[in-house]
């Protein structure tokens, strides 16, 4: 009898687990919004099919830029989300280049918004010559070496 009762619990124990979460849209998020957390609701996966790679906590999409619409009711891939951006095309930025000791910086523009880690094409306002360069947290420009 007491097995038959550990194999029944045993049985039971998944049903117990609590179901994984999803958030999803309250209305429809537009790409290049925002993300808050009024604009999302957790529910609870019901589908065992689901694909993975979906948000299941509000820190993943806090503050978030949508790249695609997301509807509501669906859930949120996490590939559809982007950083903010730092750095703004057309508007005025420093450009770093270090080598060794030395570093130089110099005023640029870039020609594409761009987030922490990316790499961005920017023109030297002074020469005119086009350098890449990777977006850092200050939102300057660190030139790469050719």
């Amino acid at each position: 009898m007491c097995l038959a009762s550990a194999f029944s619990l045993g049985a039971l124990a998944p049903a117990l687990a609590q179901a994984p979460m999803a958030l999803v849209p309250t209305r429809t998020i537009y790409p290049g919004e925002t993300i808050t957390p009024e604009q999302v609701k957790p529910v609870e996966v019901t589908n065992p099919n689901i694909s993975s790679g979906y948000a299941s906590d509000i820190s993943e999409v806090e503050g978030m830029i949508s790249k695609q619409t997301l509807l509501p009711g669906r859930t949120i891939p996490v590939a559809a989300l982007r950083e903010p951006s730092l750095v703004t095309r057309g508007t005025s930025v420093k450009l770093v280049f270090t080598i060794g000791n030395m570093t130089l910086m110099a005023s640029g523009t870039p020609m594409t918004d761009g987030s922490l880690g990316e790499v961005v094409r920017v023109r030297n306002i002074d020469s005119g010559v086009m350098v890449s360069g990777t977006v850092m947290k200050d939102g300057t420009i660190q030139v790469m070496a050719k």
